[in-house]
Order: structure tokens, then sequence, then C-alpha cells
């Protein structure tokens, strides 16, 4: 495959990979660029005009705020949240920004960013124009960028930005483009979808840096999980919306039986899913599984496996179920990536809540005993009912539906892996079949109901 599930699962901070991360990688790599060459130090202002959905729904996005982190020089995986705020609003202040290398210039939010709201570019919905200028404003660097899901960004030459790891220059050892060769791989190996991923993975680097790596996406996805169910108040943005999971986690503590841990193990998934969307709603770090706004749905299942589903008490099994769930969530992420969308502004929330339904659901299936068939037929139940799901979210936040959309996610994945694992494996519709589907389905739905906030429950729910 040629997007490395190290990609998929990238480390940033919220609200959104497409309008947050995406964004950031897109004018860290500008400012990186005037600096290598040169231009940096005559360089006296920057323009920023966004399109399309980013343009749309950038303020609730921190669209804004992203990109002018990324001109400063942060990186997603790296940017403290809480500093990133204060930067930020010190760049309002001031009318200052310091770029990548340590030039500083004049920057004034209000009209050196634009959002255009009613305006597209070709390719892609998610469009940002980056133009440094010199001191008589003649143009010293022009780049159209597109955030096209997931934090990957894609250049006017459609070439793919390193969003962090990269993809090895050695050719994997099971290369695989749709789901019916990666099941025939595993016919032909006899070796289960995470052993496939894994070998290609480690093409050109170590197995135990692969392993190290999901290791360490696993600490933050469920230190998100813990942070969430701590944390309460108002979520930011002006909607007014309550943190709910800290306290239905009390809730569940009270009612717990320690007779049968496993009783209210999905109530338990649904509530960390939503702590994990609190979390990326409040702009906090998480992991893009494989969007920010669905960024709840694999923490939650995998936390659900090892809770409900425990391997044994040695850290060592834990540590293999981890990888196994991450490393066939990852193979049906890199299938959707390749042949579909996970990106709301194209297709719908049927590409990010969907997909991190359908990768959890594959990745649960795997660990809980699963053959190759069934592993597919999980994620094949889990991403048929969620076709035609919408983007809708209120006043462009990633709130109103998403944080429920998460919770209600994560038991689909729940049900669609158990559903499967009951059967044989044998089924009529393929992944294929239901990826093909989807991308058609967000082709046709209607632009409203792509993450612009224009249509849906953006238009019929009060914002007061």
């Amino acid at each position: 495959m040629d997007i490395s599930v190290l990609d998929l699962f990238s480390i940033g901070i919220g609200p959104s990979s497409s309008h947050t991360v995406g964004p950031m990688r897109a004018a860290g790599i500008f400012a990186e660029e005037l600096d290598r060459q040169g231009l940096a130090a005559r360089t006296e202002r920057v323009r920023c005009e966004l399109f399309g959905s980013l343009g749309a729904t950038g303020r609730g996005h921190h669209t804004d705020k992203a990109v002018l982190l990324g001109l400063a020089g942060h990186a997603p995986q790296l940017v403290d949240p809480d500093l990133a705020d204060l930067e930020f609003r010190a760049v309002h202040d001031t009318h200052r920004l310091t770029l990548a290398g340590g030039h500083g210039i004049g920057f004034d939010p209000g009209t050196d960013l634009v959002l255009h709201t009613d305006r597209e570019l070709p390719y892609h919905s998610n469009a940002m124009r980056l133009v440094a200028e010199d001191a008589a404003g003649r143009a010293l660097s022009e780049k159209v960028y597109y955030s096209v899901g997931g934090g990957f960004v894609v250049d006017e030459d459609e070439r793919c930005a390193d969003p962090g790891h990269g993809v090895s220059a050695t050719p994997p050892p099971y290369p695989f483009t749709d789901t019916r060769e990666l099941l025939a791989l595993t016919r032909a190996t006899g070796l289960p979808i995470s052993r496939i991923v894994l070998a290609n993975e480690g093409a050109g680097r170590e197995e135990s840096e692969v392993l190290a790596a999901l290791a360490r996406i696993w600490v933050v996805m469920d230190g998100a999980i813990e942070r969430g169910l701590t944390r309460e108040g108002i979520l930011p943005g002006g909607l007014g919306v309550r943190r709910r999971a800290a306290a239905a986690a009390r809730r569940l503590r009270a009612e717990g039986d320690p007779a049968h841990p496993g009783a209210l193990a999905t109530d338990w998934a649904t509530v960390h899913a939503m702590a994990v969307s609190e979390e990326n709603a409040a702009g906090g770090r998480v992991v893009t599984a494989p969007t920010n706004g669905a960024a709840g749905v694999l923490p939650a299942v995998l936390r659900y496996c090892l809770d409900a589903h425990p391997a044994g008490s040695a850290q060592p099994e834990q540590a293999d179920a981890v990888a196994r769930f991450l490393l066939t969530a990852g193979a049906f992420g890199q299938l959707l990536k390749r042949n579909a969308s996970i990106s709301g502004a194209e297709v719908g929330c049927q590409g990010e809540i969907g997909s991190a339904c359908a990768m959890a659901a594959a990745g649960l299936a795997e660990v809980l005993g699963g053959s190759a068939e069934q592993v597919e037929n999980a994620a094949e139940i889990a991403m048929e009912h969620n076709l035609g799901l919408t983007c809708d979210p209120v006043a462009g936040l990633v709130q109103i539906p998403c944080v429920e959309r998460n919770g209600m996610g994560a038991i689909k994945a729940v049900a669609a892996a158990r559903m499967a694992l009951r059967g044989d494996g044998h089924h009529r519709v393929g992944f294929d079949e239901v990826m093909a589907t989807m991308m058609q389905t967000g082709r046709d739905m209607h632009t409203k109901y792509r993450e612009t906030a224009r249509g849906g429950l953006a238009v019929h729910v009060s914002r007061c």
C-alpha cells in the first residue's frame, strides 16, 4: 500500500484532522519551503485564503489557528494545545507572527486570513492558498494545498505531503489494492491480516520500530480516554455543549457489578468514545483514526476489547492485542483511503464515522479470533450500515452530533464484529462493493450535507 498505517494513525490536536491538522501541516510545509529557498528573510506578508468546506466551517474547526501555528513552525504531533491557544491570541493582539526559521512579519488575521464561504477550488472541497509577498507586495511564493482527510495534504501538483513517518522505498512483500487481493494473500500465506500489514510496514525498517510506534499510538489514544473521563465543563465554541463523559463514567462505576465486569462493557465503550470526542472538540491531543471527527471510535472499541475480553494479565499479550487490532484496522483504513474517502467534506460522515466503525469492527474481529473472511465481513457490516451518513455539524463545531455519533459508532462496530463472528465468513456483499457504494453515495450527496454546516442539523438546531 502507498499509505503507512503509522501515517493513518497520526497524533495531532483537535478538533478536525482535515480542518485543523491538515491546514497546520500545509502551512508548516509552506513556511519551511520559504526558509529552505532563502525567501523567508524577504517575506513581509503572508496571505492565506480558505475555500470550500475549510472556508465554510474554518472558524468552528479552528482552521485559522491551525494556519498561524503551522506558519510559525509548529507540527500537529508536537504542539502543546495550551501553549497553542496563547500563541494564537498573541498574534491577534500584536499583529506579529514569527515564521518557521525565526523571521518575524506583520500579520493581521482579520485581513491576511480570508475564509471564502461560497467559493471552491478544483480537486477537493478542502482547499487553501498561501501567498508570501515582499515589501513591495510582489509574490515571492504561491501554493495551493488540499486537505484530503485524516490530516493528509496534497499540493496542487497532487504530491502527497509526508504527515510523519512516510512510506518506505522498499517494496512491501504483500502489496494489495483492494479487499479481494488482501484476502487472497491471507489464503496463500496462511497469515492473518495483521501479519500481512506488519510485514508491509516492516519493509525497509525494523519490525520492532513499527510495534513501538503502534504502542505509542495506543498510549495517546488511551490517554485521551482518561483525560476525557476527568474533565468537565462547557466545550468551547459558543454552543454551550456540556461535557458528559465524566459524569456518565461516575454513574457507570456506581452501577457496576463486580461479579460481572463485562456486563456494562458496551456502555463503557459509548462513554469512552464520547470522552475522546469531547477531548477532540476541546482541542486536546488525539489520534486521527482515521480522522479527528471520528477519533473516539477505535480507542473505545480497543479499550472494550482489552477490558471485556482480556488476552491475559501479562503485558506482552496485551501489547500483541493492541498491535493486531491497530494493524488490522489500519488495513481497512488503507483500503478506504485508496478506494473511497475518509473526508467528511468529500463524502459526508459516512467517510469518517463509517470508516472508523468499519476499521474498529475489523480490528475487534481479528483479536477475538475471527478468520480473514470474518474480519472482512465485520468491516463490511459496519460500513454498510453507515452508508448515507451526512456531515452536518451545528455551527461548524465538532460537537453536535459528532460526540454522540462517536459513541454510536463504537457500539455499531462491536455489534458488527460480534455478528460476523457468529457467521462462517461467507456473505453476499463484499467490502469492495460497500466502498464503491460509499464513494458513489458521497458524490451524489448534496454539498450542504458534506461538512459545510449548511444543511441537516446544522440549520435546524438553534445555536443559542
